[in-house]
């Protein structure tokens, strides 16, 4: 018990530390880019011990805020989504239990609304990517050629959108899924097919530059294949068997 009493101790002056330097970061006393003062300065300045501070320092570095230059100091970073929202994939890939269609869910929530907004910014750059991607997906050899290039796809309507916030979470929630995806075309061919359709139904918009057509083929889209994974999932219970009775 005292070791536990100990321990929540410690992380609750780590906690403040963090807390602390988050207030700096935030009222600009340190801003993007800009180095930490030396550590012993820095604590004395917060009125934190340096073991809180140090603590404070990793936990700020493993999220993305702070980075340390070997025999330089410690840096505050850019702070760009891509480089804070990272943490979030890593987080994704280690949920555990029945999250995946939970994952799909929230990925049909984001992602029309992403391609409404690339629809009408998209550049002709961004149009001859998603033609390019457009070409590997109906030429893929495989299902390997298909999810990458079905990746690609989302990828570049992602970043077309022009929301560097909303290009991150995607991201990530799409990573989470690649495998899943991969799997699904593996053990249904029809799939394939329809992805493609899918796909299509998607460009054709973009290319059209019809905001409300995108949204509806993208939430179209991952709606088929959240209602694929939601009925596997059903199959999957009813084919457990039912334990037994003692």
């Amino acid at each position: 018990m005292r070791e536990e009493g100990g321990l929540a101790a410690a992380m609750a002056l780590t906690d403040e530390a963090i807390g602390k330097l988050k207030e700096m970061i935030l009222s600009g006393q340190i801003q993007p880019g800009e180095k930490l003062p030396v550590e012993k300065a820095l604590a004395e300045k917060l009125g934190l011990s340096r073991s809180s501070l140090r603590e404070a320092v990793r936990a700020l570095t493993m999220l993305g805020v702070l980075k340390t230059r070997r025999g330089d100091g410690t840096y505050v970073t850019s702070l760009e989504p891509e480089l804070l929202l990272a943490s979030t994939g890593i987080a994704l890939d280690l949920l555990q239990g029945n999250t995946l269609v939970e994952l799909i869910e929230v990925r049909r929530l984001l992602e029309p609304g992403a391609t409404a907004l690339a629809t009408a910014r998209i550049g002709d750059a961004g149009l001859a990517r998603l033609e390019d991607c457009m070409e590997r997906i109906d030429n893929a050899r495989d299902i390997n050629d298909l999810v990458e290039a079905d990746d690609e796809f989302h990828a570049v309507i992602a970043h077309a959108a022009e929301n560097s916030t909303l290009a991150s979470l995607l991201g990530n929630l799409s990573g989470r899924t690649l495998r899943a995806r991969h799997w699904r075309g593996l053990t249904d061919e029809a799939v394939i097919e329809r992805t493609k359709a899918g796909h299509h139904s998607i460009y054709r918009a973009i290319r059209g530059k019809d905001p409300e057509q995108a949204r509806a083929a993208a939430a179209m889209h991952i709606h088929e294949t959240e209602t694929w994974f939601r009925e596997f999932e059903v199959k999957q219970a009813d084919a457990s068997p039912e334990p037994e009775i003692a």
